[in-house]
């Protein structure tokens, strides 16, 4: 039985969703504090969250970052309509998906199974292109055995470039397989990550991992 932690402090909405997903057979738990929020997320090894953007004390998107420094638990952001920077800023941060209220909760159901069954499916990968070794279940990314910071973004794109290694991937595609073909911005950004990479593989270690394929996009190879 999956676990499920609802953060939501309007208490109509969580009640709702909390016997919805009784009904469906999860088990659930319903927290309307974004500081108690983190740290039962913390302490406890939750399949799923449904986190809101408004919370009293400290608000969903500033609890996804904290989260993140610890957890990969899979987080689908609630945002009112019209609050699109939450969005990004969630899905930047490593949120899963995200819903807009109102929503329908047979669509809400829908993404959490989606998000369950990619959790479930997560299986030991690693990638690897001379010392450059990218473990994708530990989320550690090295180069001759020195561990890379990088950020949950900058590690994501660098695991799909090395996947799909020796194939030159558009920025196009980038931005749908990392960012989410929701995500709120141009190509430009890719470009961006691009040079964050090279800056802490490339210009540290005096190597080209990551090559630009002029009106193309980029490849490892």
């Amino acid at each position: 039985m999956a676990e499920i932690l609802i953060v939501e402090d309007e208490q109509s909405i969580s009640r709702f969703l909390s016997l919805e997903l009784a009904h469906e057979g999860y088990s659930v738990k319903c927290i309307a504090d974004g500081r108690e929020a983190l740290e039962e997320a913390v302490s406890k090894d939750y399949d799923l969250i449904l986190l809101d953007v408004m919370l009293p004390s400290l608000n969903g998107i500033e609890v996804l970052r904290r989260l993140r420094q610890t957890k990969d638990t899979p987080v689908i952001i609630l945002t009112a309509r019209d609050q699109v920077m939450d969005k990004v800023a969630g899905l930047d941060l490593g949120a899963s998906d995200y819903m807009t209220k109102p929503f329908a909760i047979e669509e809400l159901l829908a993404r959490i199974r989606v998000n369950l069954k990619k959790k479930q499916a997560v299986v030991t990968k690693q990638f690897s292109h001379g010392e450059l070794v990218v473990d994708i279940e530990a989320r550690k990314a090295l180069y001759k055995n020195d561990v890379l910071d990088l950020t949950k973004k900058e590690f994501d794109l660098l695991a799909y470039l090395l996947e799909h290694r020796n194939v030159v991937i558009s920025r196009a595609k980038m931005l749908d397989a990392v960012w989410g073909f929701d995500f709120f911005g141009n190509t430009n950004v890719v470009d961006v990550y691009i040079r964050y990479l090279r800056s802490k593989i490339d210009d540290k270690y005096g190597v080209q991992i990551i090559e630009t394929v002029r009106g193309a996009g980029y490849v490892i190879r």
